[in-house]
């Protein structure tokens, strides 16, 4: 049987590329988002995340899903004292419930084929958050607590469930990102040379179809682990992490992203 990989927010970045490679490989590949970008070899299915009625209506409309990736996301920067409420209940709207919405709907279909795998991507900046970028680190954060919880859930069903953790990437992300640079003033600057210098992360970080590749060569394995990490380096930055005290880390991470 052919396998059917359904993907959230491929229509941009590291989903289109994940997308791309999967339909190259032989998958079946349904991609869920708000614009139909065409590529070859990918079904796009209109879904709004952040729309209950949207999410069940695509849902329905597949007749099986072996894997889930819930890829759809944006991020937002400024400082946490000038980030009102909607645009950080936005922010965890798509990243957070959004993920959520669309596995409550695909469980059932899970259950009843008999198994599944469920990839939730985050952020490194999940375990190391970074200043300015607060609630994009929160909402990465809670989808790495999310996945832990949810697999003691669904293990019974034959389900597994992964979060990636991704570190900078060259996509549309950057570009895409909500950037607020309310209170620069009283920051001293701070909140645009953070983003400055996350933004220059990313142009510099590793290609999208690089990410896929290994994203898509992970993800097929026969068994995934709870988290993986995308990339030697923030491998080495997630073992600093745990092995470092907390007030060092993050001493280092202020150097480098709240200066």
């Amino acid at each position: 049987m052919e396998k059917t990989v359904l993907i959230t927010g491929a229509s941009s970045g590291i989903g289109k590329a994940c997308a791309r490679v999967f339909a190259k490989k032989g998958y079946q590949v349904f991609d869920f988002s708000r614009r139909n970008v065409p590529q070859a070899g990918v079904v796009h299915i209109d879904c709004d995340v952040t729309d209950e009625q949207s999410v069940a209506r695509a849902v329905a409309s597949v007749e099986r899903v072996d894997i889930l990736i819930c890829n759809a996301g944006f991020g937002i920067s400024g400082a946490v004292e000038f980030t009102d409420g909607e645009a950080a209940s936005r922010q965890m709207d798509v990243n957070l419930f959004g993920a959520d919405r669309v596995v409550r709907h695909v469980l059932p279909v899970m259950r009843k084929q008999g198994g599944g795998k469920i990839v939730l991507v985050s952020s490194v900046a999940a375990v190391l958050a970074i200043p300015f970028q607060t609630w994009y680190s929160a909402s990465k954060a809670a989808i790495l607590a999310y996945g832990h919880g949810l697999q003691g859930e669904v293990r019974p069903f034959g389900i597994e469930v992964c979060t990636l953790l991704l570190g900078d990437i060259q996509s549309g992300f950057t570009a895409a990102r909500n950037k607020q640079a309310v209170g620069d003033d009283v920051y001293d600057g701070r909140i645009s040379r953070s983003v400055a210098r996350m933004e220059h992360d990313e142009q510099n970080g590793m290609p999208s179809e690089k990410a896929a590749e290994k994203v898509v060569r992970y993800v097929t394995k026969k068994h995934l682990a709870p988290t993986h990490t995308v990339g030697v380096q923030y491998k080495f930055f997630c073992l600093l992490q745990r092995i470092l005290p907390t007030a060092l880390v993050r001493r280092i991470v202020e150097m480098l992203y709240a200066k």
